[in-house]
Parts: C-alpha cells; sequence; structure tokens
C-alpha cells in the first residue's frame, strides 16, 4: 500500500504507542471523525499493514528469568521437512518465536526458562529430540533495549 498520507503514517505510530487508543481519541488528535478514523484504520488492517495488538508482557516479573537465543542446524534436511521441524518446535511454550534464518544455522529460536536449570530441561528433553535437530548454539540473554516505534 504505497498511497500513505501524513495521517495514515501518524495513525500507525499513535498505535504503535498505544494500541488501546480509540478511534474517537485518535480522531480528535488528527482532525478526523471517528468514524473516518476507523475507516483509515480498517483499510490499514485490510492491507496488513497494521497486524493485530501486542501485549508486552515482563517475563522476568512472570517467572521466566532467563532468555536463550539458539541457533540450530538441521542435520538432515532431507529426511525431515522444515514444516515438520517448524511445527514440532512451535509446539514447546518456552520457545517464543522461530526464525528461519541463512547463516551457519537453518533456525533462530528465543526460548525463556524460569532458570537455567529449566532451561537445561527444555533443551534436552524437548528441543534435542525434536527431528531433524542436528548441532545447537545457545547464547544467553544479558539485557534487552527496545528501539522506540513501531520497526
Amino acid at each position: 500500500m504505497s498511497d500513505l498520507d501524513d495521517i495514515d503514517r501518524g495513525l500507525i505510530l499513535a498505535l504503535a504507542t498505544d494500541a488501546t487508543q480509540t478511534a474517537g481519541a485518535l480522531g480528535r488528535k488528527f482532525g478526523l471523525s471517528q468514524p473516518a478514523t476507523w475507516r483509515r484504520i480498517k483499510r490499514l488492517y485490510d492491507a496488513g499493514i497494521l497486524k493485530g495488538r501486542r501485549l508486552d508482557l515482563d517475563a522476568e516479573r512472570l517467572g521466566f528469568g532467563v532468555t536463550v537465543f539458539l541457533g540450530v542446524k538441521l542435520a538432515t534436511k532431507g529426511r525431515v521437512s522444515l514444516e515438520d521441524f517448524e511445527r514440532a518446535v512451535s509446539a514447546i511454550p518456552e520457545v517464543q518465536t522461530v526464525e528461519h534464518i541463512l547463516g551457519l544455522y537453518d533456525y533462530r529460536l528465543r526460548v525463556t526458562a524460569r532458570d537455567i536449570s529449566d532451561f537445561e530441561r527444555v533443551l534436552r528433553r524437548r528441543i534435542m529430540t525434536l527431528p531433524g535437530v542436528g548441532n545447537v548454539e545457545a547464547n544467553v540473554l544479558l539485557s534487552e533495549e527496545r528501539r522506540p516505534g513501531p520497526l
């Protein structure tokens, strides 16, 4: 959708900052009526620019104090399809993201765990037993800085 105007861009930024804002409140901010604002937001959803609303949770306060990034190299790409691996790894609740990447590894996983012992359990019992898993490299997250903005 290449016909975004300044109001569309402003709506995207405002919703990225706080997705709970109503169409009426956004309309007042941008000088539009509530129905006109809602139509613009709906058009952004229909075009796939807006994909939903995210809730940003504090994993540590929920008891998940360890985040580990895993690089996973599949051992047998021919015997096990990528879809089989993706389906199996996505079923593990501790795996937050599954990214198919190009480079040294085939996949990058973001895994959360309560502590290192819990992570070891997840790694040994769930991830290492997945179909086709070969080499795995772990990197423990020490800190994370977030960039402001929608992208």
